[in-house]
C-alpha cells in the first residue's frame, strides 16, 4: 500500500496503516487481474477494495491452500483443521465488526472499511458461508444450484464493492448488476479452473451440463492428466462458455451506473476477465494449462484505462460549469472476444 494512497483515503493510525497494507500484498499476489483494475480507482479508493479483496482471499486460502491457513500440513483431518479455521475467522469477524481489537490484519481492514462504507454485513456472512460448503460440496446438479452457491462466493463481492465504487443511480438500481458481474468473473475463473479445481475433488461445471456431453469426472481426470483434449469436454466446456458470457452481458448495463471515476477500473476488469474466456479458447480447451491474458494485451487495456480515468477527473473538474449537465456515461465495454487475446 503506497503512503500516496493511504493518506487520500485518512487512514492515519499506524495499525490500520499495516492492516491496509496486507490486504494490498495480498491482492499483488494473488489478483494480477483484480489488482490491475484496481490501480484505475482513485487512490482514496484503493485501500478499502484491498481490503474486501485481502479478506476473500484469506478465506479462500483457508479452504484451497495445500495446507490450512495459519498453519497445518495437508494429511488426514485436513477439513477438519480448514473448518476449525473458518470457524476463528468467523469469531474474529464477529469481534472486529463489533469493535474488537485483538483480531486478524484482514478483519481490521475490514472492519474498518465496513464501517466507512455502510456495508452490510451480511454479505460477509452469505460469503463465509458459501465457503463453508465448499469443504464438503464436491459438485452441482443444475445451473441454478451452482448459481445459489455463487451468491455467496461471488454476487455478494460486487455488493460489497458497490458502495466504495459510488453509483450515479440509486444504489438498489445498481446493485443486481453489481452481482451479476461477480457471478461472471467467477464463472470465468471456473471455467479457467476446472484443471485444478478437480485436483482439489471439486467439479463447479454443472453435473446436467457434463451428462448432456457424455462427460464424467473419469474423462476429466483423463483429460487433466494426460494434457489431451476430448471432443465431448470441449463441448461441454464451450456450453459453460456460453452461459459464463450470458453473465456478462446481464452484467453489462450496469457500468454506465457507477461513478464515472470508477468505470475505466471496472470496464478494464470486465474485458480483462473476458479476455480469460478468450484465452481458455485459444488454448485447445486444455485441462493443464492455465490460461492467461497476455502481457501485451493486459498493458493495453491499462492504458485506455488511465486515459478514461483522466477523462473523467476532466469531466468532474468541469461539472462545476455545467451544472445542468448530466455525469457522461461509459461507452459500452466492446465485445468480449477480441483478436489481440490469446
Amino acid at each position: 500500500m503506497t503512503s500516496r494512497e493511504l493518506d487520500a483515503a485518512g487512514i492515519t493510525d499506524p495499525r490500520l496503516r499495516a492492516a491496509y497494507t496486507y490486504c494490498r500484498a495480498l491482492n499483488a499476489r494473488h489478483g494480477r487481474t483484480y489488482f490491475l483494475a484496481t490501480r484505475l480507482l482513485p487512490a482514496d479508493r484503493r485501500p478499502a477494495v484491498h481490503a474486501l479483496y485481502g479478506f476473500a482471499r484469506w478465506a479462500d486460502d483457508i479452504v484451497d491452500a495445500p495446507g490450512v491457513a495459519q498453519g497445518g500440513a495437508p494429511g488426514a483431518g485436513v477439513p477438519a483443521r480448514r473448518a476449525a479455521a473458518l470457524d476463528r475467522l468467523d469469531a474474529d469477524l464477529a469481534r472486529g465488526l463489533a469493535g474488537g481489537a485483538d483480531v486478524a490484519p484482514v478483519v481490521v481492514a475490514l472492519a474498518h472499511t465496513s464501517r466507512r462504507y455502510a456495508i452490510d454485513h451480511r454479505h460477509f456472512a452469505d460469503f463465509l458461508a458459501s465457503m463453508r460448503s465448499d469443504l464438503t460440496v464436491t459438485a452441482y446438479p443444475r445451473y441454478a444450484d451452482l448459481r445459489a452457491y455463487m451468491h455467496g462466493s461471488a454476487a455478494v463481492i460486487g455488493l460489497q464493492t458497490l458502495p466504495v465504487l459510488g453509483t450515479v443511480v440509486p444504489r438498489a438500481e445498481a446493485a443486481p448488476y453489481a452481482a451479476e458481474l461477480g457471478i461472471a468473473f467467477q464463472l470465468t475463473n471456473f471455467l479457467r479452473d476446472v484443471g485444478e479445481d478437480l485436483d482439489r475433488g471439486r467439479v463447479y461445471v454443472p453435473r446436467d451440463l457434463l451428462d448432456a456431453h457424455g462427460v464424467d469426472r473419469a474423462l476429466l481426470r483423463h483429460c487433466r492428466r494426460t494434457g489431451r483434449s476430448d471432443r465431448r469436454v470441449t463441448a461441454a466446456l464451450r456450453a459453460f462458455e456460453a452461459l459464463t458470457r450470458a453473465a456478462y452481458r446481464r452484467a453489462a448495463p450496469g457500468v454506465p451506473m457507477l461513478d464515472p471515476l470508477a468505470r475505466p477500473c471496472v470496464r478494464t476488469a470486465f474485458v480483462l476477465y473476458g479476455g480469460i474466456l478468450d484465452a481458455v479458447a485459444a488454448g485447445g480447451w486444455s485441462l493443464r494449462r492455465r490460461a492467461v491474458v497476455p502481457r501485451r494485451r493486459r498493458a493495453l487495456l491499462a492504458a485506455d484505462g488511465l486515459l478514461r480515468v483522466a477523462a473523467a477527473r476532466l469531466a468532474g473538474h468541469l461539472a462545476p460549469r455545467r451544472a445542468t449537465a448530466a455525469a457522461p456515461a461509459a461507452p459500452p465495454p466492446p465485445p468480449l472476444r477480441s483478436k489481440e487475446a490469446a
